[in-house]
């Protein structure tokens, strides 16, 4: 059924809602995919907190004008699914492991902090770990040195006890990926990390009755 004038307005106003807040735009074709399957990939996106849409390009291009998308207008060509994520990688992610199992998904470009991304970018960018995925390296990573105490400590025993000093490994891989990801997804993972350290509040000891102290206290 066509849509009448106050459909497309709706439609403007509902994607260039989710664009004001994105991050990354992924475009692709969807020709020939079955219904249910587009069924199962918007159940996907929808689990990644991706907006997921089939769009008129037209309608695409009108919500685009103003914001930082708009470059991706002369991509809008052909019958395209939109994925729009405030998650600078969810979007990519979701469509390229979609496309791996469904080969009639063919993702033609994206926009990623203000850059132009070609199918390579867009392939790129979905291969970066996922904030949850961040989250468990860098945990990973700031627990290595009490794991790596408790090897040495272990390699010392088992040197006194048996002559022979055992191996310590480095997390090596783990800071890789770390490093590799976006700054400021990485920034955001730290900051939740760093959370329940910063709401533990230091208590101080009191003086004891009848003595004054000139200590300053320290600062939270």
């Amino acid at each position: 059924m066509p849509l009448n004038v106050q459909d497309k307005k709706a439609i403007v106003a509902d994607v260039g809602a989710q664009l004001a807040g994105a991050q990354t735009v992924v475009l692709a074709e969807y020709r020939g995919i079955p219904v249910e399957q587009l069924t199962k990939l918007r159940a996907s996106a929808r689990d990644q907190g991706v907006y997921l849409r089939v769009l008129k390009n037209t309608l695409a291009r009108r919500a685009a004008q103003g914001t930082q998308f708009e470059p991706l207008a002369d991509s809008m060509v052909g019958p395209l699914i939109y994925g729009i994520s405030a998650d600078p990688i969810a979007s990519a992610k979701v469509l390229q492991n979609f496309a791996k199992t469904q080969d009639k998904l063919v993702i033609t470009a994206g926009l990623y902090n203000g850059k132009l991304l070609d199918v390579a970018g867009v392939k790129s960018l979905a291969s970066i770990p996922s904030r949850d995925e961040l989250l468990s390296q860098l945990l990973g990573v700031m627990l290595a040195p009490v794991s790596a105490m408790a090897r040495v400590l272990g390699a010392v025993a088992a040197q006194k006890a048996e002559g022979a000093p055992a191996p310590v490994a480095a997390p090596v891989a783990e800071v890789a990926e770390v490093a590799a990801a976006p700054a400021e997804v990485v920034a955001e993972v730290v900051a939740e990390t760093a959370a329940p350290e910063a709401s533990a509040e230091p208590v101080a000891a009191s003086p004891e009755a009848g003595t004054e102290t000139n200590e300053t206290p320290a600062a939270e």
